[in-house]
Formats: C-alpha cells, structure tokens, sequence
C-alpha cells in the first residue's frame, strides 16, 4: 500500500513500504516517518508491543533505510497527515549508511550529493511538478492536432548562433550537439504540417546565471500557413494550459515547495499583455533605464517589464540584429522580425518564436552577415526552393517554465542533474 492510499484509509490494518525519512527512540518505543512517493507517514514501535525480534530489528534503521511495516493504522491529529501506524512487524528491506545529507547543507554540497537530493520532498515536489508540464505541453498540442515529430542530436550545421555549439567527433568527421530542432523541423512540415517536440538541447554558453544550463529540455513547435499571430496565441495557450494541469494535479507539490499560486491563476485566468519591443524600451525608459534601439533586452530590464503587469508579457518585433537568420521581416520595416518572447517574472524569457523568413536570398544574406557559408545549408534552402508556405514556431525552455511554475531561484533545481560551466557530474 502506498502512504496516500494509508492517509485515505484513516485506519485499519496495512502494510506499507518506503524510506526511513525521519527516527528517534528511548529504551522502550521508537518513531519513525516513513516516506515514499506520494507522502510520508508517522509510525510508533513499542518495545513491549513487539515481539524481541522485531524490535531488535528497530534498533539498526537509519535514516534511508528502506522497510516494510505492518500494523494498524489511526487517526491521530498531532501526526504530520493526521494518522499513525502502530507498528507489529518490521521487515528491513535495506540498509542505510550514516545519510551524508542533513538539515542546512550548503548548495555545493547538495549539488555534490544530487544522486541523494532527489530524494528529497523538495526535489520530489519539483519532478512532479516537471512531469506536469511535460505532460501539459504534449497534451495541448495533440489536443490541437499536431504530430509529435523528432529531429536529429548530431547536426551538420548551426542552427542559434555559432560561438555557442558543442563540437562533437563523429568518426573521421565533426558534428554538433543539436541547438535546436528548427532547420529539421521546417522540412517536416511540408509533409506533416503541424508538429512538435520535446527534446534535449545543448548550448556551450559560458553563462554562470541561475537562468542557464549546458544542457536542458526545449519544447518545440512549428506551424505550415501560420501567421504570427497564431504563433503568440499558442504561445499564450500553451503556457495557460500547463499551469491549469499543474494547479489542478499538483496542489500538495506547491505546497511543500512553498509556492504562492496567485501568479498562476492570473496566468490562466486573465489575457497575456503584447507589447513590441518599441514598447518595451519605451517603458523601461521610465525607470532610467535607457537601453539603446537595437540592444537585447537583459534580465533586469525583462525583469522590470514583467512587474509592470501581474501576466506573462509577449515582447513582439524584434531588431532583426539581435535575432536569429530565419524570422521574418515586419512588412515595410526590414530592421525589425516577426519575433516574439514571452516573459515571466522571475525567470525572464521562457519562450522565443518567430514567423519564418520565405525569401531565399534574404536567408542567404543574413547567414553572411553572421558568418556563415550559404552552401552548408543547402538542405534548409530547399525548403524554400520547393514550394514555401508561410509557416512559424517557437521554443520554449521547460526548465524555466517548471522554475518559474515552482517559484525556484534557479533553473538548476528544475533539472534532475544539472549541467552547467563548471558541473558535469554526478
């Protein structure tokens, strides 16, 4: 029986399996929370209640022991989840060593110890709550009638910027770790036309910032006949839709993580605010903040266009400088795409998209002016030789939505193993 399933119950006689989570005793009784899963329940040993054996059994568990008990089951209201087990039988599954992690541990040492932190309700409430969103996000997009289509890890070229690619020796030749899926995915939709994914993603930035990871999970979309429009819509409705399944599925996960729900609500509830990047220089102006036409917005000037509003806000039409070869140009302003990124308060930019650029010979400039040798994308350019249609997409980082969801203070926390600069193991 699982521990919630024990909770339901209220009494009875069960047997319940799980983790020693918490232990202390005298001479004559012990008490154990057990955890799993789903909870953790209070557990009571009497010496004089057992028999010899089993309490001699009592006497070696440790904290992650892992055990089986038996006895009945009571309500009592000052336990934890207001029932108790009154323990006649103790079968120990596994031994535990003395448990390395304790009550305030540094960040290195939990982060030398992840293998052991995940098991923590902290780290347990988060995953669900990552699954959550995985699952949200797949759901949404079969609900709308999209295809779930993958592309390739190893890619021959640059797809986001070439000073961040991880090199990778494939035999006698040199691929990438995938940036993203986008060139392979805008030759699936001239036969699937709607599809999406969710994959790893590799970036070689040497970013140190709680917002970044080496490697990390991209949730992606791409749309044949789209306007940009439809491309913040799903944006917006992808968003609304995985918080609605986490507030409704994950109530007892946000509580032990502490986390005050009133953003999640308003984000489902309520439109997201558009604004374009004219917009948002203008606003952040008004702080003395004056960032020059042109620039990328960072995390503070995100992070103060965010506190305007109490929703994620869509950041739309972007300096065509600061944005990657393939978006669109905004009809009669070449300096600007049709791009677009929406921002969450405490975590900045969750989702970039963009309307894609039809014009061959404009793709083939601006993969000049970043560096790039047209001939390696011969590929992608035959998505355009062969019958183009208007078509877009967008990204979004599933670590920084679970953050920003969860309400952490860094991206690292919503990965099981984080990898960044300076950490590749355990």
């Amino acid at each position: 029986m699982h521990i919630k399933q024990a909770i339901s119950q209220q009494s009875g006689r069960i047997t319940v399996s799980g983790w020693v989570y918490r232990e202390r005793g005298s001479n004559s009784m012990r008490f154990l929370v057990l955890r799993d899963t789903d909870n953790v329940l209070q557990c009571v040993i009497k010496k004089d209640a057992v028999s010899e054996e089993v309490w001699e059994r009592t006497q070696s568990l440790k904290v992650e022991s892992s055990v089986t008990l038996s006895g009945e089951l009571k309500p009592d209201e000052r336990a934890p989840t207001g029932v108790e087990l009154i323990v006649d039988n103790v079968l120990v599954v596994g031994d535990s060593n003395e448990f390395p992690i304790t009550k305030d541990q540094s960040i290195e040492h939990l982060a030398n110890n992840r293998h052991l932190w995940l098991r923590s309700r902290y780290m347990n409430a988060i995953l669900k709550v990552r699954h959550e969103c995985f699952a949200a996000f797949r759901e949404y997009f079969i609900q709308k009638g999209f295809y779930e289509y993958h592309s390739p890890i190893f890619q021959a070229t640059q797809a986001e910027g070439g000073s961040d690619l991880f090199a990778v020796k494939y035999f006698d030749s040199e691929v990438y770790l995938s940036q993203t899926w986008q060139l392979y995915a805008e030759a699936a939709i001239f036969s699937l036309e709607n599809i999406f994914t969710i994959s790893p993603t590799f970036r070689a930035e040497n970013s140190k910032t709680s917002r970044h990871l080496t490697e990390f999970w991209m949730a992606e979309m791409e749309m044949a006949w789209s306007t940009f429009e439809d491309i913040q819509d799903h944006a917006e409705g992808v968003v609304k839709h995985v918080v609605s399944r986490v507030l409704e599925r994950c109530e007892e996960e946000l509580a032990v993580l502490e986390k005050d729900v009133s953003p999640l609500i308003a984000a489902r509830d309520k439109p997201f605010v558009r604004i374009t990047y004219d917009d948002a220089l203008a606003l952040i102006k008004k702080e003395g903040m004056d960032v020059p036409w042109g620039k990328d917005l960072r995390t503070q000037e995100e992070e103060y266009i965010c506190q305007q509003f109490d929703v994620p806000v869509i950041v739309t039409n972007y300096p065509t400088e600061v944005k990657a070869f393939y978006m669109k140009e905004v009809p009669g302003r070449p300096d600007v795409v049709q791009g677009c990124d929406v921002l969450v308060s405490g975590v900045g930019e969750i989702i970039g998209g963009s309307q894609r650029e039809e014009d061959i010979e404009k793709i083939k400039e601006r993969l000049v002016r970043d560096g790039e040798d047209p001939a390696d994308y011969e590929m992608y350019l035959d998505t355009r030789r062969y019958g183009s249609v208007p078509h877009g997409g967008f990204g979004l980082g599933m670590e920084r939505i679970v953050a920003w969801v969860c309400g952490l203070d860094s991206v690292k926390d919503a990965i099981a193993f984080p990898r960044t600069p300076l950490r590749f193991k355990p």
